[in-house]
C-alpha cells in the first residue's frame, strides 16, 4: 500500500512502500538513497533522536554558526540558532546546525583579518561536503560576516544572513560611550593625564553592558548594514539591538523564509548582482561606514564573479553625503539608529533621490524599493535627509599617486576638514614595533604638521593586514591639545576609529610598494579633493632606494605561509588568489 508523506503542509504521495522517500535538492543524494549508503546517512543522524519523517524529502537547512565564548560579539548565537530552527520547523524544513571557525576581533592575534579567508574556506567546504539545500549564516563580529558570505558565495545555494545585532548604548557617568570609539578617546585622555587607570577600568563594564557587537558604526555594524543593502538579509537586520526581543523574532522569520527560498531556488547569484554592490557602496557612504567594507565587498564580489573595482567606491560613493549621525563620525549609537527608523530610512532617502537601484532583488523575494518605500524616520537628528545631510562628505575617497599607484583609501566623514589638503614632513615607523618603541619618546622629532607613516602592516607585512593604521598620536602632542594628524599606512583601521587616516596603501611595503621607500624627512602631499597622494621624491631617487630594498623574512610553514604566498593586495580585496570565483555546490563523491 502506498503511503503519504507531508512536505511543507502538502500531502505528497510516495511511490511505494519500497521507495518511501520523495526527496529533492542536494540532500536527496544523502538521505534519499536506498541500500547501505542511505541507511548509513539516515541511521547515524537518528542517534540524535530525529524521527523518520524528517528524512521525507523536506529541505535540509544548514545553520552556519559562529558562536564562541572567545568571540564575545557572537556569544548569544546559541539562542539565535534555536529561534532560526523554530522558523525552519514551522515552515516544514529540517534544520541542522554546524560550527565553523569563529573570528573574535577583540582577542585573536595577530589579527582576525589574517584568518578571514581561512574561515571562508571552512564555510565553503562545510556547505559543499554536507547534505545542505539552503543556508542561514549567523554573523556578527567584524570578519565573521564577510568570511561566511564569501564561503557561501563560492557554493551559490539559497542563503540568508542573520546578524547578531549591536550592544545596547554604553554609559559612563554622564557620558554616552561607544565601543571602540571611546577606547581611543580614553587612551588619549590617560596619556594626556586627564583620566586615571581606575577610571578606565570602570568604563570597561560601562561600555560593554549587553550581548552584541560594537554599537558604533564600526565594521560590525557596517557589515550588518551591507548584508541588508546587498539584499542578503531581511529588512531591519542591521540595527535591532542584540538584547531586543525583536532580534529573536527576526531570527524566527529568517528560519521560515530560508525554506521558501529553497523552494524558489533563490540563490546568492540572483541577489548579489552588480546593482546590489552599487547599492551597498552608496549605502556605506550614507551611513559613514567603515573603510573595512571596501576590502570585504571587493572580496565578496570576486567570489561571485561580479566585476567590482576599487574605483567603483569612488565613482558610486564620492557624491553621497553622510546622513547618519553615529559614532565615530557623529554622536549617536546603533540603538538610537534603530529607534529612529534604521537602515530602511537611509535607503529610502537614497532611492527617492536616484541613488539606489530600486529593482534590486532581495532575499524576501521583494525589491529593495518595496522593502523601504514605507519607512518612516522618527528622529531627524539621528538620520538626516539628503537635502540636509549630517555631513557633505560621505563615502570613501580613493587616493592615487606615486605613493599609492594601486590606490589608498580615506574616510572623509571621520577626518578633520583642515587636514584634507596638507603637505608635511614624514616621520617614519618601519613597523608596528618600531612605532610602539618610539612614538612616546620625548626626543621624537615630530610636530602637528608632520605626517606619520607606518610601513609593513599590510596583507603580507603584519602579516594579515591589522587595524593599526589609526596610530595614536605622540603623548607630547596630545598634552599640547593636538587631536588629529595626517597618518598614512598600508594597514587597516577599526571602523570605530576616527581621524585623517590614509589606509590600505597599495602595493604595500612588504610587497615592495613605494611606501617601503619613504624615508624620514621626505615631504608628502595629501589632496583628498584631488584624490592625490604624492611622495615628493624624484623617480631616480626612488629607483635607487628600490635597488637597496630587502624583503621581509617569510613565514616558514602553516597557514601563515599559505596566506603570504597567495594573498592579494588591498585594492582587490585581500582574498587568496586561488579562491576567487565560485565553483558551485556540486555533490561530492560518495565515501562508502
Amino acid at each position: 500500500m502506498a503511503r503519504k508523506t507531508v512536505y511543507r503542509g502538502k500531502s505528497l504521495a510516495a511511490k511505494s512502500d519500497k521507495d518511501p522517500l520523495a526527496p529533492k535538492g542536494r540532500s536527496k543524494h544523502w538521505f534519499g538513497q536506498k541500500g547501505m549508503d542511505g541507511f548509513h546517512h539516515r541511521s547515524w543522524m537518528k542517534n540524535q533522536g530525529l524521527p523518520h519523517h524528517l528524512f521525507d524529502g523536506r529541505p535540509v537547512i544548514g545553520i552556519c554558526n559562529t558562536w564562541s565564548e572567545l568571540t564575545p560579539c557572537n556569544a548569544h548565537f546559541r539562542v539565535l540558532a534555536e529561534r532560526v530552527k523554530r522558523g525552519i520547523y514551522e515552515a516544514g524544513g529540517f534544520p541542522v546546525e554546524f560550527p565553523v571557525t569563529s573570528l573574535g576581533e577583540t582577542l585573536m592575534r595577530p589579527t582576525t583579518m589574517m584568518f578571514r579567508n581561512l574561515a571562508s574556506m571552512d564555510v565553503e567546504e562545510s556547505i559543499r561536503a554536507n547534505p545542505i539545500d539552503g543556508v542561514v549564516l549567523l554573523v556578527g563580529c567584524d570578519k565573521t560576516t564577510p568570511a561566511l558570505i564569501m564561503g557561501a558565495a563560492s557554493c551559490d545555494l539559497p542563503t540568508l544572513a542573520l546578524s547578531g545585532g549591536p550592544m545596547l548604548n554604553g554609559r559612563y557617568g554622564d557620558e554616552t560611550i561607544g565601543s571602540g570609539t571611546h577606547v581611543w578617546k580614553f587612551v588619549e585622555r590617560q596619556k594626556a593625564g586627564t583620566m586615571t587607570f581606575d577610571q578606565m577600568t570602570e568604563a570597561e563594564a560601562c561600555m560593554s553592558r549587553s550581548v552584541g557587537h560594537c554599537m558604533t558604526m564600526g565594521t560590525a555594524s557596517t557589515m550588518a548594514s551591507m548584508v541588508e543593502s546587498l539584499g542578503l538579509g531581511l529588512p531591519s537586520n542591521a540595527a535591532i539591538p542584540a538584547a531586543d526581543s525583536r532580534r529573536n523574532v527576526l531570527a524566527h522569520m529568517v528560519g521560515r523564509r530560508i525554506v521558501e527560498m529553497v523552494d524558489e531556488d533563490l540563490r546568492m547569484s540572483k541577489i548579489l548582482t552588480r546593482k546590489a554592490f552599487e547599492n551597498a557602496i552608496r549605502v556605506n557612504g550614507a551611513i559613514g561606514g567603515s573603510t573595512n567594507a571596501v576590502v570585504h565587498l571587493l572580496a565578496i564580489a570576486g567570489r561571485m564573479g561580479v566585476n567590482v573595482s576599487l574605483d567603483d567606491w569612488d565613482k558610486f560613493g564620492r557624491d553621497v553625503p553622510c546622513l547618519v549621525n553615529l559614532m565615530p563620525s557623529g554622536k549617536y549609537l546603533m540603538e538610537d539608529f534603530y529607534y529612529a527608523g534604521g537602515l530602511p530610512v537611509v535607503m529610502k532617502e537614497l532611492a527617492e533621490n536616484g541613488l539606489l537601484h530600486k529593482s534590486a532583488k532581495t532575499v524576501n523575494g521583494k525589491t529593495q524599493w518595496a522593502n523601504v518605500k514605507d519607512a518612516t524616520c522618527y528622529n531627524r537628528d539621528v538620520i538626516h535627509s539628503l537635502e540636509k545631510p549630517f555631513k557633505e562628505n560621505g563615502g570613501i575617497a580613493v587616493l592615487r599617486g606615486n605613493l599609492s599607484p594601486s590606490g589608498a583609501v580615506l574616510k572623509p566623514s571621520a577626518a578633520t576638514a583642515g587636514l584634507m589638503q596638507h603637505r608635511g614632513r614624514a616621520v617614519v615607523f618601519e613597523d608596528i614595533d618600531d612605532y610602539k618603541a618610539r612614538v612616546d619618546d620625548p626626543k621624537l622629532d615630530i610636530d602637528e604638521t608632520s605626517i606619520m607613516v607606518l610601513k609593513n602592516c599590510g596583507p603580507k607585512g603584519y602579516p594579515g593586514f591589522s587595524e593599526v593604521g589609526n596610530m595614536a598620536l605622540p603623548a607630547k602632542l596630545l598634552k599640547k591639545g593636538v587631536t588629529d594628524m595626517v597618518r598614512i599606512s598600508d594597514a587597516r583601521m577599526s571602523g570605530t576609529a576616527y581621524g585623517t587616516v590614509v589606509l590600505h596603501v597599495a602595493p604595500e611595503a612588504a610587497a615592495g610598494g613605494p611606501l617601503a621607500l619613504v624615508r624620514e624627512g621626505d615631504m608628502i602631499e595629501l589632496d583628498v579633493k584631488g584624490r592625490r597622494l604624492h611622495l615628493d621624491v624624484s623617480d631616480a631617487e626612488l629607483a635607487a632606494r628600490k635597488a637597496e630594498w630587502q624583503p621581509l623574512e617569510s613565514p616558514a610553514r602553516g597557514y601563515a605561509k599559505l596566506h603570504e604566498d597567495h594573498v592579494m593586495q588591498a585594492d582587490t580585496g585581500c582574498d587568496l588568489d586561488f579562491l576567487v570565483g565560485k565553483s558551485g555546490a556540486e555533490i561530492p563523491r560518495e565515501s562508502h
